[in-house]
């Protein structure tokens, strides 16, 4: 059986566990990380050594990189629906994965260490507005993504891309900040409520 090591709060766990869902393969979960067991201890390294979850143990196949491990899921497992093999569909998936892990994830990184986490050393005024700014700006590019498609973030149907897309808007949603009117993201938000996945793992690690 699958093995996935991370604390299910985590939102890079999550991506693994809502994955999971949507191939229907059956899991165990190993709680790791802050709060649990340590991840810089040498057993834990020597599976990551950057110390960090998840960590996924198929067989004798050791996986690390949340994203590395979705699509590794969905391609091993899935049915060509969640990552599509032709060429211009799967960049399409893999173009908007990228975005959330890169410009996506930077954008909202100080907001929610100053908001969520009350992070000590995120509490300057001016970072907090510029980093919320940055933020909206961001969730705006989604938005017009979102008109665009009418339905899911690389078209029509859902895709892999959703996954981390959707628990970012989950966190978009969940920090409390001021939150500008976009439409087809509440919509969107809304959508994927209706996959058990989501409902699953898809709020803050809890149904």
């Amino acid at each position: 059986m699958l093995r996935v090591l991370g604390k299910a709060s985590s939102i890079n766990v999550r991506k693994v566990l809502w994955t999971c869902a949507e191939v229907e393969i059956p899991f165990e979960r190993e709680e790791w990380g802050s709060g649990f067991r340590s991840t810089h201890t040498p057993e834990f390294r020597a599976l990551n050594p950057n110390a960090m979850v998840p960590v996924i143990q198929d067989e004798d196949f050791i996986l690390w990189e949340s994203n590395s491990i979705i699509r590794y899921l969905a391609s091993r497992y899935g049915s060509g629906h969640l990552y599509p093999i032709e060429a211009k569909a799967r960049a399409r998936v893999d173009q908007w994965i990228d975005w959330q892990a890169s410009d996506l994830n930077k954008s909202w990184s100080y907001a929610f260490m100053s908001l969520v986490r009350q992070s000590p050393e995120h509490q300057d005024s001016h970072a907090l507005a510029t980093a919320c700014d940055e933020w909206s700006r961001h969730m705006e590019i989604l938005n017009r993504q979102l008109e665009s498609t009418g339905a899911y973030v690389s078209g029509e149907e859902f895709s892999l891309a959703d996954i981390p897309i959707g628990l970012s808007v989950n966190r978009w949603f969940e920090t409390p900040l001021a939150h500008p009117d976009f439409p087809a993201v509440s919509d969107y938000y809304d959508r994927l409520n209706h996959r058990n996945g989501y409902r699953l793992y898809g709020r803050n690690g809890t149904p």
